[in-house]
């Protein structure tokens, strides 16, 4: 499942890719080219602007709260997706690509000296480079997750 959410929904993105979902984030306001990439590249809608809703014949999902966890439990309610714990981080937060395993050593000069020291597994985004560990973020999530019942 692919996913294009327009530019009010930001943070529902980063959410999405941290859950491990192909998430693409468009800035552009303009209806006609939000349309077209959806069409283009076989993606499902996720908005916020009712106009946007309007439209018949595409795949588009009209978020009806404003809150995050909101939108999250509606998502995954109508396209019963399962929340699997193996997918998640397997993202790049910020431009959506999957994640590759890197060797420890090759990223020392790029992480900081506490987090070379303790951390084991390390992950990059072969487009912009960013390299993810194991933080805190990772239980934060997941226990965000759970208070929702989602895992």
């Amino acid at each position: 499942m692919k996913f294009l959410v327009t530019q009010e929904l930001g943070r529902l993105c980063k959410w999405l890719r941290i859950l491990g979902m192909d998430a693409k984030y468009i800035r552009s306001d303009k209806r006609s080219e939000i349309i077209f990439t959806a069409i283009r590249e076989e993606r499902i809608i996720v908005t916020r602007d009712r106009r946007l809703g309007e439209h018949h014949g595409l795949k588009i999902i009209l978020l009806k709260s404003d809150f995050l966890q909101e939108q999250l439990k509606q998502l995954v309610e109508e396209f019963k997706i399962k929340i699997d714990p193996e997918e998640m981080f397997m993202r790049c937060t910020i431009c959506n690509e999957l994640l590759i395993a890197v060797e420890k050593e090759s990223i020392k000069p790029w992480v900081p000296e506490y987090v070379f020291k303790t951390q084991e597994e390390f992950v990059q985004c072969p487009q912009c480079k960013r390299i993810y560990w194991q933080g805190t973020h990772w239980g934060n999530v997941k226990n965000t997750l759970k208070e929702i019942g989602w895992l």
